[in-house]
């Protein structure tokens, strides 16, 4: 079984120490996951009680994945100097080939330990220039809830630990899998757009409208061709007004939203479904499979076939 541990430092946010256990354990008995501190003492939270644990950072040399939840204290690290001996240590002991996957501001510790040096990473968005500041050699996505890079992976703020969870549990078994621990956590799939859509900006004002009927009017008709007209008609918005809107409101252009979207049909379609791959592209919009295969080549770096080959057996 897939082994996950969680490694809660001193200051840890609760929430974020919550995250693995509580929806990795939704998958079903597919993953084991268990919760160290670096002494196996109890742990300090950033709220008003502390935890006990019943591992040491001694697990960590057995971990399939380590997470590594937020503590207020991150968002000061500029450098290995800023962390514990004792953290370093125990992070050293990981296992080559192990996944180790930051929540929040944990991305400040994998940086300062030189891990994510030349790798794109992301960290909550109120954060990221001065982190990309102190750590220039990380290639920031600001935009992003999370970022996988293959055997480390970063998120953004809290919530988006959720999303990086589901991904993983998508990844590892396939989108049914990852569909069903999201229905029973009452949590979506996964979410349009990225950051973008939270960082503070003006409130718009109450008269105008927004564009999520549009959106929802467009899921349903993803098998249609859809321009951007459509949409903004179905707004009644002109294109200029309805692109600026959909923009603040999801954090991407119409165009790409859509073609996420129908990538996000396709998958599940591969997935759960024996249609052909042309049938396939033309449910989920795409029109041929010469275009499907392209726009999955873009997003995953696999064809329909190969797509097909590793997930669909794990549905």
């Amino acid at each position: 079984m897939h082994r996950v541990v969680v490694l809660a430092l001193d200051g840890v946010i609760p929430f974020e120490l919550s995250l693995a256990s509580r929806i990795f354990g939704t998958a079903r008995g597919r993953y084991e996951v268990i919760t160290c501190s670096l002494d196996g003492g109890p742990v300090r939270t950033d709220a008003d009680f502390s935890i006990a644990v019943e591992h040491d950072a001694g697990v960590l040399a057995t971990a399939d994945t380590v997470v590594l939840p937020a503590a207020e204290w991150f968002g000061d690290v500029r450098g290995p100097a800023d962390l514990p001996p004792a953290l370093i240590e125990a992070l050293s002991t990981i296992r080559q080939g192990a996944r180790m996957v930051s929540i929040c501001l944990a991305a400040s510790v994998l940086a300062a330990t030189g891990l994510l040096d030349g790798r794109p990473a992301t960290t909550h968005w109120a954060h990221a220039e001065e982190f990309q500041r102190h750590f220039p050699e990380v290639r920031v996505a600001p935009e992003v809830l999370f970022v996988d890079d293959g055997d480390v992976l970063t998120s953004a703020g809290a919530a988006a630990g959720v999303d990086l969870i589901l991904h993983l549990i998508r990844r590892d078994h396939g989108s049914q899998v990852a569909n069903q621990v999201a229905r029973r956590c009452v949590v979506p799939p996964w979410r349009d757009g990225g950051q973008a859509q939270y960082i503070e900006r003006p409130v718009p004002e109450p008269a105008s409208s927004g564009t999520a009927d549009a959106r929802q009017w467009a899921l349903a008709r993803l098998h249609e061709p859809l321009l951007l007209d459509d949409l903004a008609g179905h707004a009644r918005m002109s294109r200029r007004t309805f692109t600026r809107r959909f923009r603040e409101e999801v954090g991407m252009s119409p165009g790409q939203w859509l073609i996420g979207q129908r990538v996000e049909l396709a998958r599940h379609l591969l997935e759960s479904s024996d249609l052909p791959v042309d049938q396939v592209a033309e449910r989920a919009g795409f029109g041929t499979a010469a275009s499907l295969r392209q726009h999955l080549h873009a997003v995953l770096g696999v064809s329909p076939h190969a797509y097909r080959r590793t997930f669909a057996g794990r549905a």
